[in-house]
Formats: C-alpha cells, structure tokens, sequence
C-alpha cells in the first residue's frame, strides 16, 4: 500500500498515528481540508481486520466530513479519528490517551461521538482536552437531530422526482436501528410509515418493534424487500456490485456514512436502475449542524431550523444533478467543492 500516494490522491492535509502502551490506545486522527475552518469529525471505535483497513476508513471519512461541512454551510473543514478496539476494550484511560492525543492539535481537530463512542466516553477525553462536541447533548443530541435531517430528506426526494413529499402509507426498510435508526423509526412512526427493521443487535430490532411496529427483518433479507425507501443507518460500503441488483426500492436515504463502496462505480449503477440517490454527506448532516450550534450556543429553534434545511440542500443537488446529465453524487460534489475550494475562514471556531 503506498500511504503516501493515497493521502496524496485523496487531497489530505495531514494523517496522524498514535499508540500508548499503557493504555492500548492505537489510534489514526486524518484532517483532509481546512480552507473553512478547523477540521470537525467524530471518533469511532472499531476492531478493523488489519491497519490498512483502518487508514482507509479513516481517510474516506474525514474527506466525506469537509463534503458534509461544505454542504451544509458550517464553517468548518472535515477531519476524522478512528481507535483500533474491540468495544469491550474500551476503558477510562484509553479515551484519557486519545483525549491527550487529540490536543495535540491544538484545535486543528475538534471531535465526538461516533460508531461504539458514547457521550461518556468523550467525557472521557475532556479530562484531557477541550476540543470536543456533544458533551451536552442539547436539543435531543446529535442521533436525533440526524434522524430529522434524513425525514427532511426523504421528503425531499420525494418531492422532487415523484411531486408529493408526504411519507403517509410508504414503507422504509431502516437498516440499522441505534441512536440514529431508532429517533428515525420514531419520526417516520409519527407519519404512518410502515416500518421494516434490521440489526445484528436483536434487542434494537425488538425495540423498534414494540415501540414503532417495525416488522423485524434478516441483516441480509433488508437488501431483498419491495419497499419505497432504503434506509442505510449502520456501517458503510453496504451498497455494492453484491447488493444493487437485489434492491427495489425508489429512493436510498440513510444516515451511514460512505454507503457506496466505490462512490463513482455504485452510484452510476443506483442511477441506471433508477434509484434516487441522497449523497450521504448532505443527508446525514443534521448531527454535525447539532453539535456546532451546541458549541456555538445556537438556540434550538434555530437550530432544528438549520437541520431541516438539509432538504433545501438536496432540492438543490437533485436539480443540478438533473439538469447537467449527472449523477445526485457527483452533483453534491460539485456543490460542496465550489465552497470549501474557494473559501477561506480565519476566525476561531471554539469559543474562547
């Protein structure tokens, strides 16, 4: 694998490595782009199949995080940070040893929460550095404001290509239901959705099931179902060569991260069996615009108002995607690049 090569092709910034013996801490923090502003991402703790996994991974996400920053009119670059653990592994002074790793940046990076990283665990780290969101979880937290952003969206979608966004009497295979999956499965409850879930996790599923009467599906049978919506809420790489071909549904509008295991390949292949696409980045945006208003000190009115603009966002990219011949991606791409490639922002983004 040539890292250097790779980080250089992806436009990265910097990459960062970091082991501490004590605490078994091994870790990768990878800024991509910092022309808005500091590089904004979460952590997530993962026991990857080897190193190399984790720097792709890691790289993937934190250039998705400056395309969801610039999206979404944050002030902001993207950056990401990823622990090599098992979530049994996860102790106080493994998060004390990335908090210290953390704050050597010096406010280049600022993090929270992310896959197997909870609120407490980023308490955690703030024994060791400031440079954190999320701590209060305002305005419901950063998994509900999330699921606010992909209902906006679907609605969006629907909107657009099909001339009515009411969700009334749909059915949306939710993939995935943890902070996210279940506030959206609570949300899309609200408007008579019919609801299928799955989740390696059986007592998410049986939750989802008692409280929203989701129908609980196979982790593999979610891919196979006559549905309107496909909700992707857990890992990424899930929509491939394997799985396009089993999917029937209308419109792809998840919360996972980096969904398109090759985003160019994949997202032509959903566009010529004509599934509408919502780029991942600008529809799961709603958690970042969450914890930046939180740091910020953003009222919630105002805030929510900020989220449930993701959908003006996706309007957006649906009709230059629609006008220049091109896919929903490529034309989010497009949208995001015009910002964070031209703009430049020199003001402190954490308050002192």
């Amino acid at each position: 694998m040539q890292v250097f090569k790779l980080i250089e092709l992806m436009g990265h910034e910097q990459v960062s490595f970091c082991q501490d013996q004590k605490s078994g801490l091994k870790a990768i923090i990878a800024i991509h782009n910092t022309n808005l502003g500091p590089a904004m991402g979460g952590t997530r703790l993962f026991p990857y199949g080897s190193e190399e996994d984790a720097l792709k991974d890691v790289l993937r996400l934190s250039q998705a995080m400056t395309y969801k920053a610039a999206c979404a009119n944050i002030p902001a670059g993207g950056g990401k940070g990823v622990i090599i653990a098992k979530p049994e592994q996860k102790t106080q002074k493994l998060f004390a040893a990335y908090g210290s790793f953390v704050e050597t940046f010096k406010g280049r990076f600022i993090t929270g929460e992310d896959l197997n990283i909870s609120v407490e665990n980023v308490r955690q780290m703030f024994a060791k550095t400031h440079y954190l969101v999320g701590l209060q979880e305002r305005y419901g937290g950063a998994g509900r404001a999330t699921a606010i952003g992909i209902a906006c969206g679907m609605q969006a979608a629907r909107k657009f290509y099909f001339g009515n966004e009411n969700l009334h009497g749909l059915k949306v295979a939710v993939q995935g239901v943890g902070k996210v999956g279940q506030n959206l499965c609570q949300l899309l409850s609200a408007q008579r959705v019919e609801l299928f879930a799955s989740d390696p996790i059986t007592a998410r599923v049986q939750e989802a099931h008692r409280l929203y009467g989701a129908h609980i599906v196979d982790i593999d049978e979610i891919y196979d179902l006559d549905v309107d919506i496909f909700a992707p809420c857990a890992l990424g790489g899930i929509i491939n060569s394997r799985t396009i071909p089993k999917l029937k549904m209308a419109i792809v509008a998840g919360s996972a991260n980096n969904q398109l295991e090759n985003e160019e390949i994949h997202s032509r292949m959903l566009a010529e069996q004509q599934i509408i696409y919502c780029p991942d980045y600008v529809i799961n945006a709603g958690g970042l615009i969450n914890v930046y208003d939180e740091m910020m000190g953003i009222e919630e009115n105002i805030s929510l108002a900020r989220v449930r603009k993701i959908a003006d966002t996706l309007m957006e990219v649906f009709k230059l995607a629609e006008d220049n011949n091109i896919t929903t991606l490529e034309a989010s791409k497009r949208l995001a690049e015009q910002r964070f490639l031209k703009g430049r922002y020199d003001k402190p983004l954490v308050k002192q």
